[in-house]
């Protein structure tokens, strides 16, 4: 009868048991859910602290770059002073630029300086050529490339044709100048391109068109079957440059030009260009003009002669979709010199 009594309740304790083990998984299960989606959360949380600290420290940084670079601007516009070759203090008086003259490094010089809104954009451009002459010549032309100043510019010439001894090469030349020897030592009608060369064009693609040309030796044959039957010399010109485009976009650049030459000069080509910020948010004017009574003037030709004192006024932001807010950068300059006038 005790064993009956004994093997019941050792039944009915395991059922308790199992019934305890079977909520303490489920509660352990819960509890980890609960977990993971606080651990996530906070996460979130400080990911979100880390992006925004980090945004915010970028536009602080931004704000005192250009915060400096106005105060390099105030201090050299109030020194402005006639130019070596005679010219006013004031050479440009406009809402996206200014242009003034002033000893920026202290050598006792004066250099022309220039303010300016601008962007600097860059392209390429290829263009190929063939002849089907013995000891012929091909060539192409890029013109109107340009929509502002150019800064650099270069070409990558490659060529492919009856090549293969050392009387058999081609000769490229830029606008018709001094030629220079191309492909000695290439391989005889390689189908591939070859005897590829780079040169800096800078100074020929300034007035915003150049040629280039390939020219065989007469030795050179039309015995070449690459795309274009029976040719004897093909060329490719991989045109590439980069430029400044005033009065778009959203970077205040200086530009300084030393003086040079006797007479003196200022050579617009040798204008050194930096960013001060690439951030301005706001629309023109960048720089108003007022009189010697603190009237703003609007018109020309008085706006040069007539200028005592600039306004600055620049917003400031890396990102206008994200906080912190703009920055409103403004800073009034007189211009010592010119006061009295």
């Amino acid at each position: 009868m005790s064993d009956g009594i004994h093997s019941g309740r050792t039944v009915g304790c395991l059922a308790d048991q199992k019934k305890i083990n079977g909520f303490t998984i489920i509660e352990t299960l819960v509890a980890i859910a609960v977990f993971t989606l606080i651990w996530g959360a906070t996460m979130s949380m400080i990911l979100l602290v880390y992006r925004t600290q980090g945004f915010a420290m970028e536009q602080a940084m931004a704000i005192d770059e250009a915060r400096r670079g106005v105060d390099v601007m105030a201090k050299e516009l109030r020194q402005a002073r006639y130019g070596d070759d005679g010219s006013y203090p004031l050479e440009k008086a406009a809402s996206k630029e200014i242009i003034f003259y002033s000893d920026v490094d202290n050598d006792g010089q004066t250099e022309r300086v220039r303010y300016y809104l601008a962007t600097v954009s860059s392209d390429a451009q290829t263009k190929e050529c063939v002849s089907n002459s013995q000891g012929g010549s091909c060539s192409v032309s890029f013109t109107n490339y340009l929509t502002g100043t150019l800064k650099s510019a270069q070409v990558r010439v490659s060529t492919e044709g009856y090549y293969g001894t050392s009387s058999r090469y081609s000769r490229f030349r830029i606008d018709g100048g001094t030629p220079a020897d191309m492909c000695l030592g290439c391989s005889e009608c390689a189908n591939a391109w070859q005897g590829t060369q780079t040169y800096d064009v800078t100074s020929a693609a300034a007035d915003n068109s150049i040629q280039f040309s390939l020219s065989s030796t007469n030795s050179v044959k039309p015995w070449c079957d690459w795309i274009n039957p029976d040719h004897s010399i093909k060329g490719k010109f991989e045109f590439s440059f980069t430029e400044e485009i005033p009065n778009v976009g959203n970077e205040l650049r200086r530009g300084v030009i030393e003086p040079s030459g006797s007479p003196v000069s200022y050579p617009l080509n040798q204008e050194q260009s930096s960013i001060i910020t690439s951030y301005v948010r706001n629309a023109p004017p960048i720089f108003t003009y007022y009189d010697k009574n603190g009237a703003q003037i609007t018109s020309d030709p008085s706006m040069l002669r007539d200028t005592k004192m600039v306004r600055l006024f620049m917003v400031v932001n890396i990102n206008v979709n994200r906080a912190p807010d703009d920055y409103d950068l403004e800073q009034y300059i007189q211009i010592r010199n010119l006061k009295e006038e």
